[in-house]
């Protein structure tokens, strides 16, 4: 039998409708049920590689966990990566397409809604659930005929519409009845709606809940209240408070905040260490001071890294190295702590080669194919500060172009049993193409631990499983759920018995 399913769709962008994905999954998957989740086309660039080799959206990587399903290419077929402002590189099925603007990409639209329409059939007969994701606003009628994520998608899957707004964000019954009333018939399909982010005395806001289904014929049958700070993957902004400093905790990191950056989900993991304050920033004070200062990955690091010379801060990242304070760089930030990096395909820039920041003694050469792949690791010799070290690693690779390095820290074991030589170390910087490395428990901590011993800190065992601190978020946020939307309501959409 074919999958029951239900789709979140959301009066616009960053509503909440990853997370409310999220949190039906877990939800359904306690049931007893398989649920798996489907975005048909995701813009992101924060992104996960499959056990298949392929590349989705890191929001649904995280939605499959909390499915306790694992990630698959067919959860999201189609991912965006921003470019440029008028282009996107294409993924299809987890593999680079193609570069496209964006009436490029249009014309494109059949092949990717044929792509989007396959993966969500396979998916249909493997689950018993799917819950779909839509994408931005469905009302957005300059796109209705050619759009692969919203109504279409509902259509094609014969799923129910929950229309999620976001109070916090201003005027949202007018967005939800506007929504409605755009739609003309494609509106059947919602049947309800959730309020998001409600702060305050509840029974205030029942004349309004009261007068919207008067006016459009559907309930609201759940106002989520503002629960502030998740501990859950953001998808693709960084929230406001990681961009300021709050004092409170002694160890203090600082995350480069790159133009085009990509998977900074990589330092989620910190959030949740009690000694450990991160901030993304820009500010030299911050990124001059900090205990360690840290170059992310980025969508077009050649552009990044231009950016940094424009702007004073590769000066300030220089500087702090040659102090002797820790820099450390992830991916496309490894490739910028190098010596040079070589474009001579124009892959990122009309650059066909460029500076790095000389801190350590690698060159990198962009190709033509991206690496992609889950990865584990040995450890060859510790970064700078660090001494005891798990004998493996779990990660992943999602990057274009090799690296020749002197100094590797860590050997990437392939399935044959193959050993890749990745990262290297000078001085006090050290980097890795490893994705997801601070997640490994073990590692954080120990890192952690080399930064308070330079500050004359007692080390700490604050015993954080990254793995289990999740897991018991994403329980929190369905239990809360629970607490304030109609479940019984959501599966009479579905057609499912409780």
């Amino acid at each position: 039998m074919k999958a029951r399913s239900i789709m979140i769709q959301g009066t616009g962008s960053g509503v909440g409708k990853s997370f409310l994905s999220a949190g039906l999954c877990r939800i359904i998957s306690d049931m007893g049920l398989s649920v798996a989740p489907f975005k048909s086309q995701n813009m992101a660039l924060n992104s996960f590689v499959t056990a298949e080799g392929g590349e989705i959206g890191r929001a649904q990587a995280f939605q499959a966990e909390a499915a306790r399903v694992a990630p698959r290419n067919d959860m999201n077929p189609v991912l965006l990566k921003t470019q440029s402002e008028s282009g996107c590189q294409v993924i299809l099925n987890g593999k680079v397409h193609s570069s496209m603007t964006a009436r490029e990409y249009y014309a494109f639209r059949e092949t990717a809604w044929a792509a989007v329409t396959k993966a969500y059939d396979r998916l249909a007969s493997d689950f018993d659930v799917i819950v779909l994701e839509g994408a931005g606003s469905p009302a957005e009628i300059n796109l209705a005929r050619e759009e692969i994520v919203n109504m279409n998608m509902a259509r094609h899957a014969g799923s129910p519409v929950l229309l999620v707004g976001d109070i916090d964000k201003g005027g949202v019954f007018a967005s939800l009845y506007g929504t409605v009333a755009l739609l003309s018939g494609d509106a059947d399909m919602i049947k309800a709606f959730v309020i998001n982010k409600f702060r305050g005395d509840k029974t205030i806001l029942d004349p309004g809940l009261d007068a919207i289904r008067a006016k459009t014929g559907r309930p609201v049958i759940g106002v989520i209240p503002h629960l502030g700070e998740l501990g859950m993957h953001e998808e693709d902004g960084i929230p406001a408070d990681r961009m300021r400093s709050n004092g409170e905790r002694p160890v203090k990191i600082a995350v480069v905040r790159l133009r085009s950056i990509s998977n900074f989900t990589d330092f989620d993991p910190f959030l949740y260490e009690p000694d450990v304050e991160i901030i993304y920033t820009t500010r030299e004070s911050d990124i001059g001071n900090a205990d360690l200062t840290i170059l992310p990955g980025s969508k077009n690091t050649v552009k990044d890294l231009l950016k940094l010379r424009e702007t004073g801060l590769d000066r300030v990242i220089i500087e702090r190295a040659k102090r002797g304070e820790p820099v450390a760089g992830i991916c496309g930030g490894y490739q910028m702590l190098g010596r040079a990096i070589f474009d001579p395909h124009g892959m990122e820039s009309d650059h066909a080669e460029v500076a790095g920041l000389g801190l350590l003694d690698t060159e990198t050469t962009l190709g033509r194919e991206k690496t992609t792949r889950q990865a584990r690791a040995d450890v060859v010799a510790p970064p700078p500060g660090m001494n005891f070290l798990p004998a493996e690693l779990a990660g992943y690779e999602i990057h274009l172009g090799a690296t020749e390095a002197a100094n590797p820290l860590f050997r990437i074991i392939m399935p044959d049993g193959a050993a890749v030589p990745d990262g290297s170390a000078c001085g006090s910087a050290w980097g890795t193409y490893l994705h997801g490395i601070f997640d490994n428990d073990s590692f954080r901590r120990e890192l952690i631990n080399s930064l308070r011993a330079r500050r004359g800190m007692e080390p700490l065992e604050s015993g954080v499983c990254y793995a289990e601190m999740k897991d018991a978020a994403i329980n929190r946020w369905a239990d809360a759920l629970r607490d304030h939307i109609n479940m019984g309501y959501v599966f009479r959409m579905m057609g499912i018995a409780t």
